[in-house]
């Protein structure tokens, strides 16, 4: 079985290492069929729609769009948004139903699997795409158009269409603490508490203050930050932080995050914690100064 799971509230890091993960085992396998389980996980369309347009597909790509994943099919698309607790696994073999399975896609062999020479379909197991989610809050949609779910958001840090001058723009278009800000994935897509709080202390900015008053400099140092931890915490396959999520390993190299009380890898000062926006905020009281 491989088992691909996700953190309490995965950023794009996670989702990006589930996608990358996942793509090897899903490209060019054909739905067979759709089991759910818990009706509320299917956010569009209709139940019975659903199980009637995804039969017969054929998975094309997996790939993300900030915090959602997304599976390319043959005629439309999958977008998965794991929530708090979700997870995704390929199961082979004909094991029952787990007790918080909520969405089970029974999938073929690949089509060039299954047309190559001494390929045995006799002996061939039953494969499953499970969706996995304990606390119920994880969404499945199944579209014609992305935009339809994901128009929404803001762009992607890690494109080439997400520049400097763009941050800064968008930054002084809002009059909003720099944390709320971020975390606001029509602002900026893809970002959590995790990578929020890296990137403010690599650029050296206090998670209170006003985005307005964010200079030219501190926007491009701001914009270099935020791609730089991202791109960190997908070499690290992400970040391990409760029970949810295993095999990342960011977790050991975060600067300030989750660390209050321990020196600041910059200047020695002790973290401390914060709560901005009812959520626990970590910062170097020298290095972030208001």
């Amino acid at each position: 079985m491989l088992l691909l799971e996700n953190a309490g509230m995965p950023e794009l890091p996670e989702v990006e290492t589930i996608a990358r993960s996942l793509r090897p085992a899903l490209i060019g396998r054909r739905i067979e069929s759709a089991e759910i389980r818990w009706a509320r996980t299917i956010a569009a369309p209709s139940i019975r729609r659903f199980k009637q347009q995804i039969k017969g597909q054929v998975i094309r790509d997996v790939g993300r769009r900030a915090k959602f994943l997304h599976i390319r099919l043959s005629a439309s698309h999958l977008l998965i948004h794991l929530r708090m607790s979700g997870d995704l696994q390929v199961r082979e073999g004909k094991a029952r139903p787990e007790k918080h399975d909520r969405l089970i896609i029974v999938l073929s062999h690949s089509p060039l699997q299954a047309s190559s020479p001494g390929w045995d379909k006799g002996g061939s197991e039953l494969t499953r795409l499970v969706f996995s989610d304990a606390r119920k809050f994880g969404r499945v949609w199944l579209t014609d158009r992305v935009e339809t779910v994901t128009s929404h958001l803001g762009p992607e840090p890690l494109s080439a269409a997400f520049t400097p001058q763009l941050l800064y723009d968008r930054l002084h278009a809002r009059r909003r603490r720099l944390k709320p800000l971020l975390l606001d994935q029509t602002f900026l897509a893809g970002l959590g508490n995790i990578y929020t709080d890296e990137a403010l202390h690599l650029a050296k900015l206090h998670p209170l203050r006003s985005s307005e008053t964010i200079s030219r400099r501190q926007a491009q140092n701001l914009h270099g930050a935020i791609r730089s931890v991202l791109k960190q915490g997908i070499r690290r396959n992400g970040a391990s932080i409760d029970w949810v999520y295993r095999g990342g390993e960011f977790q050991n190299h975060f600067r300030v995050y989750d660390r209050r009380g321990e020196p600041c890898p910059a200047c020695g000062t002790a973290i401390k914690r914060l709560v901005v926006g009812q959520r626990g905020t970590h910062v170097c009281p020298r290095c972030q100064r208001m």
